[in-house]
This record gives C-alpha cells, sequence and structure tokens, in this order.
C-alpha cells in the first residue's frame, strides 16, 4: 500500500487542474486530500476497483494500461508530474475503465469524489481545465481506435515514433529521442507484441531511417518516417 504522508499546498502548486488558485484555497484543498508516496512498478490503481478518488501526481510518472482477458497489455498513456487521473469515475460513480502504474516512485495527493464535485462547483476554471482535459482524452481514444482500425503494425510503429520524435523536440529532419523506448513499451502502446516490434525497428534501421547512439534513439529522417506511418503498406 502507498504510503501516507502529510498535507502540503506546496505540491499543489504544480498541478494543472489547480494552477492558478490562491494560496488559501490551495492550503484548504491540500487538507482535503490524502498523500501517498508510490514507488515505481507499484499497481494505484486497478480496473474495476472501488476506488473513486481523483488522483493528482505531486511527483513521479504514471502509465494509464489495460490487459486483455489473455494477459496482453495496451497503454493508453503517460503521465507526469502536474497532471491528474481519475476524473471520470470521481464523477460518474462506475468502476475504473483502467489500471494505473507507477513508472516512476512520487507522490500523489488523492480528493474524495464529494470534495472534488464541490471544487468544480466553486471553481469555474478548474471545471473548464477537467471539460477541456476529458474532450482531449476522447479525441485521442477516437483517434486511437481508428489507427488500430486502419494502420498495419508497421504504420503504428512508425506513427508512435513520429509522436515521439515530435515530443522530444528539435529542429531539423534528424531528431534525438532520449532514453531510447523500450521495445515492449513500443509494443503495449501499438497493441502489438514486442517481436513484431522488434522486427519493425531492426528494418527501419537497416533502411538508414533509425540509429541507436549511446542509449538514444536517433530518427535520422523523420520525414521519410512520417511518410512510411502514412502510406499503405502491401500485405
Amino acid at each position: 500500500m502507498p504510503k501516507p504522508t502529510q498535507p502540503s499546498s506546496l505540491g499543489l502548486r504544480s498541478v494543472l487542474l489547480l494552477r492558478g488558485l490562491s494560496p488559501q484555497r490551495l492550503d484548504d484543498i491540500s487538507r482535503q486530500c490524502a498523500w501517498r508516496r508510490f514507488e515505481a512498478g507499484q499497481t494505484l490503481i486497478a480496473r474495476e476497483q472501488g476506488d473513486r478518488d481523483l488522483h493528482m501526481i505531486v511527483a513521479g510518472a504514471v502509465r494509464v494500461t489495460s490487459y486483455s482477458p489473455g494477459g496482453r497489455e495496451t497503454s493508453f498513456r503517460e503521465l507526469q508530474a502536474g497532471t491528474s487521473f481519475g476524473e471520470m469515475a470521481a464523477i460518474d460513480g462506475r468502476p475504473r475503465s483502467a489500471d494505473v502504474i507507477a513508472l516512476r516512485p512520487g507522490l500523489l495527493a488523492s480528493l474524495s469524489p464529494a470534495n472534488f464535485r464541490t471544487l468544480l462547483q466553486q471553481e469555474w476554471t478548474v471545471n473548464e481545465r477537467v471539460l477541456l482535459q476529458l474532450t482531449e482524452l476522447a479525441r485521442g481514444l477516437i483517434d486511437r481506435v481508428v489507427d488500430l482500425s486502419t494502420l498495419s503494425v508497421q504504420q503504428r510503429v512508425c506513427l508512435e515514433l513520429v509522436r515521439l520524435a515530435q515530443g522530444a523536440g528539435g529542429a531539423g529532419n534528424e531528431v534525438r529521442i532520449a532514453p531510447a523506448p523500450k521495445h515492449a513499451d513500443l509494443a503495449h502502446l501499438v497493441s502489438s507484441y514486442r517481436e513484431q516490434v522488434t522486427r519493425e525497428l531492426s528494418a527501419l534501421a537497416k533502411a538508414g531511417v533509425l540509429a541507436r547512439q549511446d542509449g538514444a534513439l536517433v530518427v535520422r529522417d523523420l520525414d521519410r518516417l512520417k511518410h512510411m506511418a502514412s502510406r499503405q503498406v502491401a500485405h
């Protein structure tokens, strides 16, 4: 179980949902929260469990994922410090729809459904941010369904690498992704198997599109990678 810790409004200042609230308001919210430390690899939320709290990540990082009856994992998104999860169950009271696994040690501030709904009623800026966050989530899941339904494994791997490269920043047609993503993690993101992902990455390396360098994955030709993600692949 996560270890309890003392409330502190300092940690809440970096939480996006609460940004701009007064120090006094943050103090009030911090006293309403349950504060818990967690370790890497720990399951913070299990699908269908009774927890309904809103969880704010004060430190650390987590992965939102789901497992098929056969044990195959599909990852939906990774969340960093300053973000939150659990809004849907806190609002509608229904069971969790996914598992949340800690990627790095960190700290959670958890708000009960009743306190969360009161916050939404009293603070329009928080309410608006939750609406925008849920809208973004819905759009992302629609895109994900379309990708899984219409793209080959090769295209999905290329598309995920494009997303990682764009997130890494940098200018020009060569982008460094550090650290290099693990093959198993990529497989979870594209709803495939590690062996398939390994084959696709090897093919991209042979084609001169990718290279490994000092623990990083270097995209040597981002334009070509984008083209491969969008083109029709013969089967």
